[in-house]
C-alpha cells in the first residue's frame, strides 16, 4: 500500500549533550506525517486484503490523525470518513481534510466516547466500510511502530517519545524487546494522569523493566500550556533549528533536559529522541506564540 520510507537519524547539538540524536519520523511525509504514517500503514493494508473501501475514523478538530487518514485513503484509493469531537468548526487541518474528500461528521461529545457505536449507528449497512479507532490505536499500528526499532543501525542507552494512547510507545516496547536490546524506554504521556498508558501499552506487549512513564510533563493536560513552556519551545527551536509541537514533542525534549539535570540520564549516554511529527497541530495553539 505505501513505498517503504525509513527516517532520518540525525544528531542535534544541544548543551550539555555529547550524544543526543533524533529519529525525524516527521520527514516521512507533509501530511501523513511521523508515527501517523507507521500507524496507518499496516491497517490500510489490512483494509484492503477484507476489500473495503471506505475508512471511518475519529478525532478532534485540530487532529493530525484526520488529515493522515484523509490522505492516506486519497493516493491508496479509499474514501473516509471522519467523526469529529465538539461543535462544528472550520479551521486549517479540517480544510486539509475536506481538500483530501474527506466527509466530517460532527458529533457531541457525550455521543463520541462510545464510538463503536458511532460506526453502527452510521455504517452498519455499509460493507465497505473499514473501522479505524482514534488515533489509529491497533495490533497492526503497534507492528508499524515497532519498525522503527528494526530501522536502527544503532544501539542507544535511552529512547524517548512522547506518549497520547501508547501505542506508539507499546510499538517501541516490542521493538526493543524483540532485539534483546537493553535500552530504556522513556514515555512522556501529554495527558494530565498519565499513568493510564502502562495499560494501554500492556494491552498489546507484556510489560517490562525496559518501560519508564514521566508523569510530569503535561503542563496541564493535552493541548495545555504555559508562558514557561512556551518560552522554552521558541528558545528550543531557535537554537537547534528543529522544529517541534507543543501538545507532544517540546513536551518529550522538556522532560529530557529536565531528567539529565535529575541526574536520571547522563549527558554522555547515547540518547535517541523519536520526533513522531504532528507539527500541522500547532495551527491549534498559534495564538500561543
Amino acid at each position: 500500500m505505501f513505498e517503504e520510507i525509513y527516517s532520518p537519524v540525525q544528531k542535534i547539538n544541544l548543551a550539555p549533550f555529547n550524544n543526543l540524536f533524533v529519529k525525524r519520523d516527521d520527514l516521512i511525509d507533509p501530511y501523513i506525517s511521523g508515527n501517523k504514517w507507521r500507524k496507518l500503514k499496516h491497517i490500510l493494508t489490512k483494509a484492503k486484503t477484507e476489500n473495503k473501501t471506505h475508512l471511518v475514523t475519529f478525532g478532534g478538530a485540530y487532529s493530525n490523525h484526520l488529515v493522515a487518514t484523509a490522505a492516506a485513503a486519497a493516493r491508496t484509493g479509499f474514501t473516509s470518513t471522519a467523526f469529529v469531537r465538539g461543535e462544528e468548526v472550520k479551521n486549517e487541518m479540517l480544510l486539509l481534510c475536506h481538500l483530501f474528500g474527506m466527509k466530517l461528521i460532527f458529533v457531541d461529545r457525550e455521543s463520541y466516547r462510545d464510538k463503536n457505536l458511532l460506526f453502527e449507528k452510521h455504517f452498519s449497512d455499509d460493507a465497505d466500510a473499514y473501522f479505524i479507532d482514534e488515533g489509529g490505536a491497533s495490533p497492526e499500528a503497534i507492528i508499524g511502530c515497532a519498525e522503527i526499532i528494526d530501522e536502527l543501525t544503532t544501539t542507544y542507552d535511552h529512547v524517548f517519545c512522547a506518549a497520547g494512547t501508547g501505542t506508539t510507545a507499546a510499538g517501541l516496547l516490542a521493538g526493543i524487546q524483540k532485539h534483546h536490546l537493553k535500552t530504556k524506554l522513556h514515555i512522556i504521556p501529554v495527558l494530565k494522569g498519565g499513568s493510564f498508558i502502562a495499560d494501554e501499552i500492556a494491552n498489546y506487549v507484556a510489560l517490562s523493566q525496559h518501560l519508564q512513564l514521566h508523569l510530569d510533563y503535561h503542563f496541564g493536560g493535552y493541548a495545555k500550556t504555559t508562558d514557561k513552556f512556551i518560552s522554552f519551545i521558541k528558545d528550543f527551536i531557535a537554537s537547534t533549528g528543529l522544529l517541534v509541537d507543543p501538545v507532544y514533542t517540546a513536551k518529550m525534549f522538556f522532560a529530557i533536559i529536565d531528567l539529565q539535570k535529575q541526574g536520571v540520564i547522563k549527558k554522555e549516554e547515547k540518547i535517541l529522541a523519536i520526533h513522531t511529527g504532528g507539527l500541522l497541530g500547532m495551527f491549534g495553539m498559534k495564538d500561543k506564540f
